[in-house]
């Protein structure tokens, strides 16, 4: 028997659009349900074994569910994939890790509230010379309040999020990879970043099971 390896996945990893197109040609069933066979295949022959924290896990089937997904590819999740929370009283962060992401998080506070302002000034310049004109209020609410709206979820979601930690089932993910010694597979940019700070081996979700079947085409 091979070695043992271990890998946690995020809920990414089995709905990233490049891995539907690769899977199942765009079908999310299809695509989780081949990707599924892939990682039993490599628990049974490989040893491999393939890890999700519960918050993380109920994030993938509440998702899964929201498609009407077939029930034995619940069930086929359910049984291959290893279901664990991460023990977080004593698993070691380095402190060094920890203050990166705090001045990370905090710059990208202060980043969001120039956008907030930018956005609000904006807003009002352009609603005042509209008024000025004689706009009614509501096409001022519709056109001018409404796109703002919509630039500013879209630029602050951007500042906020991309690229760094922002639920709690990321961060289970990096726990328990770090607890298990395990890689990462996700197609986030959050997790990646953090995982690799953290030194934890990451692989994205289009190349882990193109690895997998690697790994059984040498062993059949």
């Amino acid at each position: 028997m091979p070695a043992k390896q271990r890998f946690v996945l995020d809920t990414t990893a089995f709905t990233d659009n490049q891995l539907k197109e690769m899977l199942g040609s765009g079908d999310l069933h299809k695509s989780v349900d081949k990707f599924l066979d892939l990682i039993a295949r490599s628990r049974i022959k490989l040893n491999i074994s393939c890890h999700m924290p519960p918050v993380t896990y109920k994030e993938f089937t509440d998702y899964m569910n929201r498609y009407s997904c077939p029930e034995e590819i619940l069930v086929k999740a359910e049984t291959w994939i290893v279901k664990k929370t991460p023990n977080r009283y004593d698993t070691m962060i380095p402190s060094q890790v920890f203050f990166e992401y705090v001045r990370d998080i905090r710059e990208r506070m202060n980043k969001g509230m120039r956008i907030s302002e930018a956005a609000i000034w904006e807003a009002a310049v352009e609603a005042m010379v509209m008024a000025s004109k004689g706009v009614k209020k509501s096409r001022i609410e519709m056109e001018v309040i409404g796109g703002a709206i919509k630039d500013f979820r879209k630029k602050y979601r951007s500042a906020l999020r991309r690229g760094t930690l922002d639920s709690a089932p990321d961060l289970d993910v990096l726990l328990l990879a770090k607890e298990l010694g395990a890689g990462v597979v996700a197609a986030d940019e959050g997790i990646k970043v953090w995982a690799e700070r953290l030194g934890l081996r990451f692989l994205d979700a289009v190349s882990f099971p193109k690895m997998l079947e690697e790994y059984l085409k040498y062993y059949e």
